[in-house]
């Protein structure tokens, strides 16, 4: 990635970042019964991320977000897998789905799905891979 000095592309960062990423969260709730839910708020993360490093360079964004996206995707790709692994427990297909409501005692009644895990899985492996692959173009050049 280039180094950049631009102060409007660094103000208005700051403030596109914090609408994609709410953007994003929002997408994976709301998507876990829908198609998509979790590759898209991934996708849009992930513009959000890759926007930070060109606007602030690979150094600064690093110290700031520490994370290594390769155990991301991995992390993710785990969670997903043992997901759709879990439906046998039950002697289920795979990737078959379950849900329940619990009562929390501050937000009350929720639904909480085993579709939600799976995004969530599916959320951080597009994030892990996506930047990976964007941050070795980038080293590439």
């Amino acid at each position: 990635m280039y180094k950049t000095n631009d102060l409007i592309l660094r103000t208005t960062t700051s403030l596109i970042a914090f609408i994609l990423l709410g953007f994003a969260i929002y997408l994976l709730l709301a998507g876990h019964n829908a198609p998509g839910g979790g590759f898209i708020g991934g996708l849009v993360t992930a513009a959000a991320v890759v926007l930070m490093y060109m606007a602030y360079g690979i150094n600064v964004v690093d110290k700031i977000i520490p994370i290594n996206y390769r155990t991301m995707a991995l992390i993710g790709l785990l969670i997903a897998v043992v997901t759709g692994i879990g439906a046998f427990l039950f002697s289920e297909e795979f990737l078959s789905h379950t849900f329940g409501y619990f009562h929390f005692p501050i937000f009350g009644e929720i639904e909480l799905a085993t579709a939600m895990l799976f995004d969530v899985g599916v959320y951080l492996t597009v994030i892990g891979v996506t930047v990976t692959i964007i941050l070795n173009i980038a080293n590439d050049q």
